[in-house]
């Protein structure tokens, strides 16, 4: 008898904190808002963080809220920036595919160490080291935090010790020029015309060919020579406006480093080496 005494017991405290937990799961239940979903059902999941925000349910929370743009998603491009509008019933935002570009050619071979560095394999602690062991304050230090950082595996380090990026994997996120202490990876809208003043230096003359030998040494030559007035110095530092630039040449004839290239030479030779090939070959 004591043993029926004691189920109804159990029966009776069941049922009134299931009583207890309906009322509370009706009155504090937080409504979801279908469009949250809708948006990240948009997005590629890779939760890399080129939005701005910790994931990409955050992102979709964000742009239903307003706080964000529909064509915020850098790795989705045009096509999750269509589905987003889509989904919210507005029109889709322009949207310009970036591909992440190094701007350096200062190799093991052809930069100039100033200290053997034997400490964490990592740019930005190494840069803390006396202003890092490489002679050229601006050049990289290859050390491979860009590769790291990038979640598409689109940039591998190459066997002379610069970062290579392969094209047709980068999506344009920016996480690997985030990730460089000394600004030596740009984001560059996607396309082939145009040079490209490969240097980051912003040291001039002696300077320059002391710690590198492929360093823009700031002579002008180019600028004078660029019959589109495509070239201007910045920081003592020649820099190409693609938008003017119609690859006529005749900067490369002038410059005695070979700091400048063609652009098309970097995204569509076919002799271009990809990320996961430089990785290979640096194993």
């Amino acid at each position: 008898m004591q043993i029926l005494y004691a189920v109804a017991a159990l029966g009776g405290v069941a049922l009134v904190f299931g009583a207890l937990l309906g009322v509370v799961a009706r009155f504090f239940t937080v409504e979801s808002d279908s469009r949250v979903e809708a948006v990240r059902e948009a997005l590629p999941g890779a939760n890399c963080g080129a939005c701005g925000y910790a994931g990409c349910n955050n992102f979709a929370e964000a742009v239903v809220e307003g706080k964000a743009p529909t064509n915020g998603c850098i790795p989705g491009g045009s096509g999750a920036a269509a589905a987003i509008a889509a989904a919210l019933g507005q029109e889709a935002a322009a949207t310009v595919p970036m591909v992440a570009t190094v701007f350096c050619l200062g190799d093991k071979n052809k930069a100039r160490d100033l200290f053997v560095y034997d400490g964490i394999k990592d740019c930005a602690v190494a840069e803390k080291y006396g202003g890092g062991f490489k002679a050229c304050a601006d050049g990289c230090l290859g050390l491979g935090s860009c590769v790291r950082a990038c979640p598409f595996d689109a940039i591998a380090m190459g066997r002379n010790g610069l970062p290579v990026v392969d094209e047709k994997q980068c999506t344009g996120c920016g996480l690997c020029a985030r990730a460089c202490p000394r600004g030596i990876i740009k984001m560059l809208p996607q396309g082939d015309q145009g040079h490209l003043v490969l240097c980051n230096s912003h040291a001039r003359g002696k300077a320059v060919t002391q710690a590198c030998e492929v360093g823009c040494m700031a002579c002008r030559a180019c600028v004078k020579a660029c019959p589109r007035e495509a070239i201007a110095m910045e920081n003592n530092l020649a820099v190409i406006d693609l938008a003017k630039c119609d690859d006529c040449g005749k900067c490369v004839l002038k410059c005695r480093p070979g700091t400048i290239h063609p652009r098309r030479e970097k995204g569509a030779a076919k002799n271009a080496p990809t990320a996961k090939a430089a990785a290979s070959a640096s194993a």
